[in-house]
Formats: C-alpha cells, structure tokens, sequence
C-alpha cells in the first residue's frame, strides 16, 4: 500500500453531490428497473412486480405505464393499478472494507475508502429511493460491525461517513469480510462488496462463486496510484512505516510493468467472475466510479429491452 501526505478530496464530495441529484432526479419506475436487471427479478413480498395481485389503487406520475390495469380503470372512470407481488429484492447488503490498506491513494488524490464509500452511497441512494432494507458492514482483522439502516440517502451518508471515521486503523481481513457474505441467508438479496485492488486474489475466487450462487453479487474493486509513477501531489510513502519511494525507483519502465501486471490480473479477475454472474466494477477516482455506474445501468436497460435510460440527463457534465 502507498500513500502521500493527507489531503482534502474535492471530487470525492462533488461526487457525493451528484449522487444526490441523481436520486432525487430518477422516477421511481426507472430506479426499480436499474436496480432490477442489475440484481436479477426473483420473488420477494414487496410490491410492483408482475406475480400474484396485492391490491389495487389510484395510478400515480411514478408508476409504471406498464401496470394499468385497463379493465379496473375503464369501471372506475380514470387509471388505476394493480399492485402485484415484486419480482426484486427486498433487502441489500452494503460490504465495505474498512482495514488500514483502504487509506492508499488513488490517481485523483481520494483514498480508496473515498472512492469504496462513495460506491456504496451510490447503491444506497437507488435502494432508500426503492424503500429496500439496507444493511451496512464495515469489517477490518480486528471487528465486523453492521449497521441496519432505515431513513434516507442523508441518513446513510452519516452513517457510512461515521463508519469509515476515526483515527485508529487495524489490517483489512478481506476473508472474513468474505466469510460473512457467506453466512447471509437471505437468497436473493443484493450483496455490494468494495474494496481495493490489493485485496483480490486467485484465493477468493472460490469464495466468491459461493456468494454469487446464492445472491447477486456487485463487486467494487478500486484502483490505488502505481507507486512507481510520479504524481502531481504530494510524496508517495509507504501506508505502513511512512517511508518515502526512493526517487531512483519512480520512473516510466517500473511503472508500465506495474501497470502491465495489473491489467493482465484484472482481465483474469474479470473473466473469472463474469462465469460466476458477479458484475465488477474497477474505478480510479469517485468519478470514474460514477461514470461507469451510470453507464453500466444504460447499457443493462437497453439490452433488457427496457424503455430507455437516459444517461445523458445524469451525465458528470450535465450535473455540475
């Protein structure tokens, strides 16, 4: 792990702000269906899906079109709907490593908690919007803490941002982080689980398998600075004794091998969870986390035949 002299994160909280907007600018109907296609359509006792009736009631501006319930509407004389069980999850757990690693830098200045943390507000603002129960866990080698969560998307910022503070900081446990995805029992539900580039390896695959079998499964992999390569702010020093990179070993060749190193070990990563259903998402900053978020719901809506996501409404650019 590297790391530089501690600095504020702009982009971390202009992010934090777009994430805002988004949730408050998304219809319902166009969070449930993101949110659905990411997680897979199963039962679950919620409502607005396509199994057994519920009840039926009023149309209103965030529903569907799609659940009209013609007949009903034409007795009643104005539109109206029949709620149906829903096809989504229900709940949403929200993983994040929390150990001393999480401090390395990233390219934009942010630590990877930065950019982990802003991931999981992302998932928490589309779920709160949908009225799921989320579930928020911080695990490092010395505690597993979980935080049932109710409220909204400020709610969770407290929370995560409270979860995430302190000065104390113990070595990631990356297993047991794992181990208890594998103890949750509720199948089906979203599992979310970030952490950085560091902490991934050919030994969790299998672990992996095991909480994609069960549930769908997000996994945020964020990409610290190449320690080799120089930056635009700060020294790079080593995250555990502070010692500084000595000058003679930043240069071009050791950076490109590492970079070469680690672009060979996430296309493995990749093609190993993409056979497992896991969906992954490796991001540099909380913009690129954002971005490729935003694009990645687009995309999936399109090839689900879904009515069509506008990305450009939630651009980085159009949310300044």
């Amino acid at each position: 792990m590297s790391s530089v002299p501690r600095q504020a994160s702009p982009e971390a909280r202009e992010v934090r702000r777009k994430i805002e907007t988004l949730s408050s600018t998304l219809t319902l109907p166009t969070v449930r269906r993101a949110l659905g296609v990411l997680e897979g359509e199963h039962s679950s006792s919620r409502l607005g899906g396509n199994n057994d009736p519920m009840s039926t009631r009023d149309y209103t501006f965030e529903d569907e079109a799609r659940l009209i319930d013609w007949k009903a509407s034409a007795k009643q004389g104005h539109p109206m709907v029949i709620d149906r069980e829903r096809l989504v999850t229900s709940r949403v757990h929200l993983l994040l490593d929390n150990g001393l690693e999480m401090e390395g830098r990233t390219t934009s200045g942010e630590t990877a908690r930065e950019v982990a943390g802003n991931a999981m507000c992302m998932f928490a603002a589309l779920s709160a919007r949908r009225h799921d129960r989320i579930s928020l866990v911080f695990a490092d080698s010395v505690n597993i803490i979980r935080k049932p969560f109710k409220g909204g998307l400020a709610q969770f910022e407290e929370a995560i941002d409270n979860g995430m503070g302190g000065e104390k900081r113990h070595p990631r446990n990356f297993e047991a982080l794992l181990a208890y995805a594998r103890t949750l029992n509720d199948r089906d539900s979203l599992v979310v689980i970030a952490t950085d580039e560091h902490a991934l390896s050919g030994d969790h695959l299998h672990s992996l398998r095991l909480i994609a079998a069960m549930h769908p499964l997000m996994l945020i992999d964020v990409a610290t600075l190449n320690p080799f390569r120089k930056i635009p702010f700060g020294q790079i020093t080593d995250g555990f004794d502070g010692r500084r990179i000595p000058a003679f070993m930043i240069g071009e060749q050791s950076a490109n091998s590492v970079d070469t190193h680690r672009k060979y070990l996430t296309a493995q990563l990749q093609e190993h969870l993409k056979a497992s259903g896991t969906t992954l998402i490796r991001a540099k900053s909380s913009e690129d986390m954002f971005s490729q978020f935003i694009h990645l719901v687009s995309v999936t809506l399109k090839q689900t035949s879904f009515a069509r996501f506008d990305a450009s409404s939630v651009s980085l650019g159009g949310m300044a």
